[in-house]
């Protein structure tokens, strides 16, 4: 190889270095505008700072995985699900994340105890709907609200297995908005008479009604799948 083909091929590494150490600087970080706007980090990319297991008790001493700026299920590690401390009722909630083949997860909001019904949230599905198991249902599919509505496949554009994908929920009052990738692929009123006939046929029988609650906690799935998330960040509405 020639030194001018040798001296390019180096220069092609170090600039794809610097573009790879330049985007590991950008991840979970907040822009001034953003911070202006009111966005709040809920994942700093080095520690489990405000999270804890779905049961009140610490974050996992195993089972989850902190590494790359990314928050990680290890693989049947059994780590459980993980909840924000604090709870949520009107916000925009943004999360990136990365699934492995045959992956099942989710991004769960108001999550919070039921009188009858037990710990419950309603998910936003991450799922691979290809290859995993549960994707009989369209309302089991990506981005879907998990066994009440199913998102919009039409709208939905769905980034390869290993890349990553952006969820966005959206919650003002009743009103409640799942997009996926920048794309809004599912809409609804909680409370309304199509969504009160969708519970009823569902697998949530609860007290009170599933999904009326004022507030609760974000939470992340834990489903046995290697799944990653990065860049999760939250504003109040």
């Amino acid at each position: 190889m020639s030194i001018i083909k040798k001296s390019g091929l180096l220069l092609l590494i170090c600039l794809l270095g610097l573009k790879s150490f330049a985007q590991s600087r950008s991840n979970n970080q907040l822009s001034k505008k953003e911070f202006k706007n009111g966005w709040v980090l809920l994942f700093d990319g080095v520690s489990s700072k405000g999270w804890m297991r779905s049961n009140g008790q610490p974050f996992p001493a195993k089972g989850w995985e902190i590494g790359n700026g990314s928050l990680t299920i290890v693989e049947n590690g059994k780590g459980g699900d993980i909840v924000t401390e604090n709870e949520y009722d009107d916000f925009e909630l943004v999360v990136d994340f990365q699934m492995t083949k045959t992956a099942n997860s989710g991004i769960k909001y108001f999550f919070t105890n039921y009188a009858k019904g037990g710990a419950l949230g309603m998910e936003y599905q991450v799922i691979d709907d290809v290859g995993a198991d549960d994707i009989q249902k369209a309302s089991r599919l990506c981005g879907s609200l998990y066994d009440i509505f199913q998102p919009n496949n039409a709208k939905k554009k769905m980034n390869a297995i290993g890349q990553w994908n952006t969820a966005k929920i959206v919650c003002k009052g009743k009103h409640v908005e799942h997009w996926l990738n920048g794309k809004k692929i599912l809409e609804f009123e909680r409370g309304s008479e199509k969504y009160l006939a969708a519970v009823a046929t569902s697998k949530y029988k609860t007290e009170p009604v599933f999904g009326m609650v004022q507030k609760g906690r974000i939470l992340l799935q834990e489903h046995g799948n290697q799944v990653s998330f990065k860049n999760i960040k939250i504003r109040k509405l």
